[in-house]
C-alpha cells in the first residue's frame, strides 16, 4: 500500500479503501445471516502486537537507497512485519487469519529484498495518480519507490491499480490481507469459526454431578441420580 509523507492524500485514500472493505464485509455478513454480536465472543491473543506493528510503519524513515539509511529502513519495516506476523500466528485458529499471514509475508518479502515497496509506473497512471508519479520521479519516498529493472520479485510489488474514487495502488499481499479480513468478519458474524472465544453460558456443558446438571434439575424425578 502506498502512503508516503510526500503525498498527504494517501493516508485518507488508504482509510477509504480499508473502511470500504470492512463495510462490504459487514454487509456480506448480514446477507449471509450473521450478526455483529458475534464479535462479543472474539478473543484475540497478543492483540497489542497489532497496533505496535502498525505504529512502526508510521515512523518516519530515511530514504537513501544505500548505506546506514537502507539498513535502518529495512530493520524497522521488517520488525513491523515480524510483529504483525507473530500476532497473526497466535490467532491462526480464527478464520481468514491464514490469508492475512500470506499477505503480510508477501509484502515483507518484497520490501526486504528491495529496501522498500516498488511501485509500478503503469499502475500509478491507471489509478489516476499522475501527480504522485511525478513526486516519485523527483524524490523517492522512504517506504516506496518507483519500480526499476533492478528490483526483485516485482509481481509482488504495488502493481494493482484501483481507480476513482479511491485512487490507490495495492500489492498481491494487500489483496490477501483484505480477503482475509473479509473472511474473518463474515465468519465471526456468522459464528462459524473455531476459537473465537468461549461459548455462551447456556451452551457450556454441565457434567451430571455439577450444579445445574440434568440429574439435579428436577428433585421430583422418579429416577435417582446416577
Amino acid at each position: 500500500m502506498l502512503a508516503e509523507r510526500a503525498a498527504p492524500l494517501y493516508p485518507m485514500n488508504l482509510v477509504i479503501l480499508f473502511l470500504g472493505v470492512i463495510a462490504l464485509a459487514i454487509v456480506a455478513g448480514y446477507l449471509s445471516g450473521g450478526r455483529l454480536r458475534g464479535f462479543e465472543r472474539l478473543e484475540l491473543r497478543w492483540w497489542w502486537l497489532a497496533p505496535l506493528g502498525l505504529a512502526l510503519q508510521a515512523v518516519p524513515l530515511p530514504n537513501a537507497r544505500g548505506g546506514t539509511d537502507l539498513a535502518v529502513r529495512i530493520a524497522v519495516l521488517s520488525l513491523s512485519y515480524v510483529l504483525l506476523l507473530v500476532f497473526a500466528g497466535r490467532n491462526i485458529r480464527i478464520a481468514g487469519v491464514s490469508l492475512v499471514m500470506i499477505g503480510l509475508a508477501s509484502n515483507m518479502l518484497v520490501i526486504g529484498v528491495n529496501g522498500g515497496m516498488p511501485v509500478s509506473k503503469h499502475a500509478l497512471e491507471a489509478s489516476g495518480q499522475a501527480d504522485l508519479l511525478q513526486v516519485l520521479l523527483r524524490d523517492e519516498g522512504a517506504k516506496h519507490h518507483l519500480m526499476t529493472p533492478a528490483d526483485h520479485l516485482t509481481p509482488l510489488g504495488d502493481v494493482i491499480p484501483i481507480g476513482s474514487p479511491i485512487k490507490q495502488v495495492v500489492s498481491v499481499g494487500d489483496v490477501f490481507v483484505y480477503a482475509g479480513l473479509t473472511w474473518l468478519i463474515i465468519a465471526v458474524m456468522r459464528e462459524r469459526t473455531r476459537g473465537i472465544g468461549r461459548p455462551p453460558e447456556a451452551e457450556q456443558y454441565r457434567g451430571k454431578h455439577r450444579p445445574g446438571s440434568a440429574a439435579q434439575a428436577d428433585p421430583a424425578s422418579p429416577l435417582p441420580p446416577a
